[in-house]
């Protein structure tokens, strides 16, 4: 997976080394506690598919600038500090592995380092006077927030149908890889027809990640997600909503009364993941995924050819083929 990261972000290799000592310098704090845990977080950091997306982008639609640095440090702050947040959320202990920022230091803690990762986001922006960037993150955030809200709000009742679903991820987890999107482009072009296809582009691309990983709670392979663990946590995801959707209401009664009231048993969870398969559940997330996929490559396809065209088109593939 490394190896084919690697020959994606090629057109754009030396621009990421520059911006990792830019991102690293944009953690500092003078407090011990806090250098102690940025520097366990940078440690720690995932693929960073958000920065390339940004690199791609910016290249694509011109040259790559200090502007683009802003954006990519700006988004990666802003995603780390989510996530950190979702951690206290969902009361997850681990992340990617590893321990997360709230079993090491506590809820407390995990809070006030989020909120100083999202305050370090804003300034970066406006220290730079990159007032787009900021204007386009601070909607991204708001679109995630709602989006959060909106799932668990409709989990208490699990009366989500398709529009609701869609309306959430494209708030929930695309807005972001959007952002990153029309911020990278925002970086090298004042063509708002670009900008736009930008946004567009990676929220295709942020829906067909999202179907992909609610795909991943139903297979097989080992993949670091235990199976069933959005059955268990009530979530209604895209295989489970077109089940539910063909299904008898006698049967859809079941379904719902285990997820409301059984969804810690493991027999009955093998029973909604079962029931999710014969409805063509799978099938038709998987359907779904590869519609949005197509639309995005579409997009890139009205840009002129070039590597990072290439790069982009390899990672709309990679979003939906990865295995984690």
């Amino acid at each position: 997976m490394s190896s084919q990261l690697d020959q994606i972000k090629s057109p754009v290799s030396f621009e990421l080394k520059e911006f990792e000592k830019h991102f690293k310098a944009s953690m500092k704090s003078t407090v011990p506690l806090l250098d102690k845990i940025t520097y366990y977080i940078v440690q720690k950091k995932g693929k960073q598919v958000r920065p390339i997306l940004v690199f791609l982008c910016a290249k694509i639609c011109g040259n790559i600038n200090d502007s683009t640095n802003v954006a990519a440090s700006l988004i990666e702050l802003l995603h780390t500090a989510t996530l950190v947040h979702d951690d206290v959320v969902d009361e997850s202990y681990e992340r990617r592995g590893f321990f997360s920022i709230n079993a090491l230091w506590k809820n407390k803690i995990a809070v006030l380092v989020g909120d100083f990762l999202l305050s370090k986001g804003l300034l970066v922006a406006l220290e730079s006077k990159n007032y787009n960037h900021l204007q386009t993150l601070s909607i991204a955030v708001k679109q995630m927030s709602e989006g959060e809200l909106l799932q668990i709000e409709k989990a208490r009742k699990l009366d989500i149908d398709e529009s609701v679903y869609f309306e959430i991820i494209s708030k929930k987890t695309a807005s972001l890889i959007a952002a990153a999107c029309s911020s990278g482009a925002s970086s090298t072009t004042d063509d708002e027809v670009l900008i736009g296809k930008m946004w567009s582009f990676g929220e295709k691309i942020g829906i067909a990640f999202q179907i992909k990983d609610d795909l991943f709670d139903y297979g097989d392979a080992d993949i670091g997600k235990p199976r069933g663990i959005d059955i268990k946590d009530k979530k209604m995801t895209l295989p489970l909503i077109y089940a539910l959707q063909n299904a008898s209401k006698s049967e859809k009664n079941t379904i719902i009364n285990y997820i409301k009231t059984d969804s810690e048993n493991e027999t009955k969870v093998k029973e909604v993941i079962s029931f999710v398969k014969s409805k063509g559940g799978l099938v038709y997330a998987e359907k779904m995924m590869l519609k949005y996929q197509s639309e995005a490559i579409e997009i890139l396809k009205t840009f002129p050819e070039n590597e990072s065209r290439e790069s982009l088109e390899k990672l709309v593939y990679f979003f939906t083929t990865r295995k984690i």
